[in-house]
């Protein structure tokens, strides 16, 4: 690849998009901390500090001398005893001082299902980092730019489509006060990926044609229910919560969503249509499929297959193709095409670090960046194959945005968020699947 100092296409747009959500926040005299150019402490609040969370933290963390978890929020105690001990762990490893950088208090560390409300209700709180089971990110995030809170949130979006169209009113609204919304979708900071799509959008491989998108892998997770636990606990204790649609929104959701976004970034639109079909034999508890196969139409003649697959012993891959008329490309790997120039892209620590180093320096340079629309869609086509698999139905993208009319469109899951803060969750049936022809 050559070096260059042209913008790449995504580039300009961000730097336009941002510049406009400042200029709009100006103009209308709302509050903007992206007015923080020059912060030297960016005071972080993490939701969810289970895993992800915690490490969500400490990348974070790696990402900035400046950064400081002030506040902690999640549903069990020990989880948050668990996230302190990773951190500490991570200070000691890189030589950093644990009371400097862990700067959470017994006064801003929360327990129970509406902690999140009470940590960004606090002043001393600069950028919240989501990292609850995914059918709470709408809610969080929501709630977050409500606040007035700079935010990454993790990937996906949700689990339903109004939940995908709250993520987006977010986003829109974030827009509006300047404020920053970077995603777990790692593969948009990820500097190989960057290179490719600058490549294909500067007309590398030509006009893409089609595509194929996989994440075959062999991940199974096995249900844990204490004596006596109830249905809330049980179902977002010990990564339960993966193992049902309603929480996980199914794995074609929770994970495959990052090899679709790579498809709507590199073509440039989201599908107009879904066809697919799944099916379950291996797994056990839970009522997740074991796989989905699913035809994307995005329009124009251009057919993208997505399959993802979560089987033992069997092939894995987990990467994406473009057929262009002039060449082809993987998503981060081989491209043969035209020669065009690309530049260098950043990726420092790699791209787990690099989202949020980029979403902090998006804040202190004033220029915010805002993710939110391109998960919520990511996650919408996710959730159109879903939904196709289940039903044996073709899901429209209109289905799940525009017509109200629809059977889908308003498709909540349930248990919802708010069902687990007002004590109302029963946990679903389980060994019970969606039947195509039938659901």
């Amino acid at each position: 690849m050559s070096q260059s100092g042209e913008y790449s296409r995504r580039e300009f747009v961000k730097t336009s998009a941002t510049a406009a959500a400042a200029l709009s926040a100006i103009s209308l005299g709302l509050p903007s901390r992206a007015h923080a150019a020059g912060l030297d402490r960016v005071r972080v609040g993490l939701i969810g500090c289970g895993g992800r969370g915690t490490g969500a933290a400490t990348d974070c963390l790696q990402a900035d001398d400046g950064v400081e978890i002030v506040a902690l929020a999640d549903a069990f105690q020990d989880r948050i005893d668990k996230c302190l001990d990773g951190v500490r762990q991570w200070c000691e490893k890189n030589n950093a001082s644990f009371s400097q950088r862990m700067k959470a208090t017994p006064d801003t560390t929360f327990v129970g299902y509406d902690g999140y409300r009470k940590l960004l209700a606090l002043k001393d709180v600069d950028v919240v980092a989501i990292a609850t089971p995914v059918c709470f990110h709408p809610v969080h995030l929501e709630a977050a730019i409500q606040a007035g809170k700079h935010a990454f949130v993790e990937k996906p979006a949700g689990v339903d489509p109004p939940g995908m169209r709250k993520v987006i009113a977010a986003g829109e609204l974030a827009r509006q006060k300047g404020l920053a919304i970077v995603a777990g979708t790692q593969r948009r900071h990820q500097a190989r990926y960057l290179q490719n799509a600058h490549a294909v959008a500067q007309g590398a491989i030509g006009k893409i044609r089609a595509g194929r998108v996989w994440w075959c892998g062999g991940l199974r997770r096995t249900l844990k229910r204490a004596p006596g636990q109830g249905d809330a606990e049980y179902m977002t204790r010990n990564g339960n919560w993966y193992c049902f649609s309603q929480m996980s929104g199914d794995h074609i959701v929770e994970q495959h969503v990052h090899n679709l976004d790579v498809a709507n970034w590199f073509i440039g639109r989201p599908p107009v249509q879904a066809l697919g079909f799944g099916g379950r034999a291996r797994r056990q508890g839970g009522n997740q499929y074991d796989f989905f196969s699913v035809d994307l139409d995005y329009g124009d003649d251009v057919i993208v297959h997505s399959m993802c697959r979560q089987v033992k012993g069997c092939y894995t891959q987990i990467s994406e193709q473009f057929i262009g008329t002039e060449g082809s490309t993987w998503g981060d790997g081989k491209l043969v095409g035209k020669q065009v120039a690309v530049p260098e892209f950043e990726e420092k620590g790699g791209p787990y670090v690099q989202e949020h180093r980029d979403l902090i320096r998006s804040i202190r340079e004033g220029k915010p960046l805002n993710e939110a629309r391109s998960l919520a869609e990511a996650t919408l086509v996710a959730i159109m194959g879903r939904i196709s698999a289940y039903t044996g139905q073709i899901v429209r993208w209109a289905d799940l945005t525009k017509n109200q009319k629809s059977p889908w469109y308003n498709l909540t899951m349930q248990p919802a968020a708010l069902d687990f803060e007002q004590g109302k969750v029963v946990a679903p049936a389980e060994n019970v699947i969606p039947l195509a022809g039938e659901a």
